[in-house]
């Protein structure tokens, strides 16, 4: 029998790290209809450079498309509007034709400018007086305008807009150039504490190559960006005049779909970068000169702590010395997951003393630019099933530190956690997680949470839902809480409190002299 049509659906276009996604939701958010296509054409033209093509990301958007009007193209009456979410911090350059001028240089990648703009010498006396000037010539040789005024100056003089990838998809679906707010995550001119683009006076404008007219205009959540045109209709099938709705990266994209709409609500991403975040209307910075980012409800701030590689780590940890766990997975004709799940259960809580710090890159001010990562504890009982299951504990203790550091600043205590991303889908992962927190730890209903949280801007956007408390309260749920395990959280407690918080302050100078003696991280 065919089920009736839903009334109302909304279009999510979630390009992530790994993939890019259509999603279909209703306004209950039930996921109607799903496509994905996976991207495995990255480029790397030097060690630690990471890019790709501009092109290749609308194309594989626009595939997605296709293939999800394949199997469900007769829901496309019930259409309202499309937002997009994608990965933070990915830029690409395009010329006064709309065509990019070089490959999307990826979040990931680590290429740095060497010489960059010279700020105003009363700014560099104030960041000295502050003791942030060295954050300030790591922004400045982390921005990308800036590396590309070096080192391709004939290209940057042809570029006339500077878009971010959401900007890009939203200028390929409405032939605009215009971003939401909600997506301004990178290394440009944009004052977190406003929401908009940084004044005149700034002095972002002096430490970075850019000019004001070549950023796209910014409108807030929940606009309208524009309607889909008839090329963009051609290319993906979404029907041509569809409003385009602004929506927020996708990790404030991923708070909202997991329901995390007030500070006594912790978000956790175990992603590729793990974070722990809370949405809050009043800015404040869980780290010194660290702005929390826009979050996916206007008006309102994500404060974050990242641990940058996060569950990257579990896949290094698959690559290198999970091969007979997979090898098994694909004989017995089940996911690998499981297997690593029934790993981790054979190891007792703490690892028998297995403690890792999850420091795989470093950061910007804490952990420090030198920090790297650490296993103590070693004996010969351990396997790698300790290390698996302590990696997890210690991306679990370094959250938990960030934990701490918000509630500090935002004098509000988290009562409760929801947890995204692929992490989310291990039961070990989520009892661990609940344990060290000690807090009830709960799985939204969907794993599409970055999607969700698109369609929740789009529903409220369009005004099918009054408003985001109502909309959040009708398409969000928790399918599973993982409450603490008394004895766990005890024995957890003292080897955080005890050990992992004084890991990285005893490191830090062996940290240092490494750095000294291997030139690795490089820093200059």
């Amino acid at each position: 029998m065919t089920m009736p049509a839903p009334d109302d659906l909304l279009l999510s276009l979630d390009c992530g790290t790994q993939s890019v996604r259509a999603l279909l939701f209703d306004l209950q958010g039930a996921l109607v209809g799903k496509a994905q296509v996976h991207f495995d054409d990255y480029r790397a033209p030097q060690p630690g450079w990471l890019e790709h093509d501009a092109e290749g990301f609308w194309a594989a958007t626009a595939q997605a498309c296709r293939q999800l009007w394949a199997s469900y193209g007769h829901l496309k009456p019930a259409l309202r509007g499309v937002a997009v979410t994608t990965q933070r911090g990915t830029v690409i350059p395009i010329d006064a034709e709309g065509k990019a001028l070089h490959p999307a240089l990826i979040w990931l990648d680590q290429r740095k400018a060497q010489r960059v703009p010279t700020v105003a010498p009363w700014w560099r006396a104030a960041f000295k007086a502050a003791g942030v000037a060295d954050t300030i010539r790591y922004f400045q040789r982390e921005a990308e305008a800036n590396w590309f005024a070096e080192c391709e100056p004939a290209l940057w003089a042809k570029t006339r807009k500077f878009l971010l990838l959401s900007g890009w998809l939203n200028f390929r679906l409405t032939g605009r150039h215009v971003d939401s707010v909600g997506a301004q995550v990178g290394y440009l001119p944009f004052d977190f504490k406003r929401l908009a683009w940084a004044r005149s006076l700034d002095w972002k404008w002096q430490a970075l190559a850019l000019a004001p007219d070549v950023l796209p205009e910014l409108l807030p959540v929940g606009a309208t960006l524009g309607q889909v045109t008839r090329a963009a209709a051609a290319d993906t099938g979404i029907p041509e005049g569809l409003p385009v709705i602004a929506a927020a990266a996708d990790k404030a994209c991923e708070i909202l779909g997991a329901g995390a709409l007030t500070p006594e609500v912790g978000a956790l991403s175990y992603g590729t970068t793990a974070t722990v975040n809370v949405t809050t209307r009043r800015y404040f910075e869980a780290l010194p000169w660290v702005p929390p980012y826009p979050a996916a409800v206007p008006g309102q701030y994500s404060s974050e702590v990242q641990i940058f590689r996060g569950y990257w780590m579990v896949r290094w940890f698959k690559e290198q010395f999970g091969q007979a766990e997979q090898l098994a997975a694909e004989q017995a004709g089940i996911v690998p997951e499981s297997l690593f799940d029934e790993m981790v259960a054979t190891v007792p809580p703490g690892s028998m003393g297995l403690m890792l710090q999850p420091f795989w890159s470093p950061g910007i001010r804490h952990p420090g630019p030198d920090a790297k990562g650490a296993v103590i504890g070693f004996g010969d009982v351990h396997t790698k099933a300790h290390l698996y299951r302590a990696i997890l504990e210690g991306l679990a203790y370094a959250l938990r530190d960030g934990r701490e550091r918000i509630e500090k600043k935002s004098g509000v205590a988290m009562r409760e956690l929801r947890v995204s991303g692929g992490g989310s889908q291990s039961d070990a992962a989520m009892q661990l997680t609940a344990d060290i927190f000690n807090l009830p730890t709960s799985r939204p209903h969907t794993y599409e949470t970055s999607g969700l949280g698109a369609a929740i801007d789009c529903a409220v956007g369009l005004g099918l839902h009054r408003d985001f408390d109502s909309a959040v309260a009708a398409m969000t749920r928790v399918a599973r809480t993982f409450e603490p395990i008394h004895v766990n959280a005890t024995l957890y407690e003292a080897l955080y409190t005890r050990v992992y918080r004084h890991m990285y302050e005893r490191l830090a100078p062996l940290y240092a002299e490494i750095q000294r003696i291997t030139g690795y991280p490089k820093l200059d």
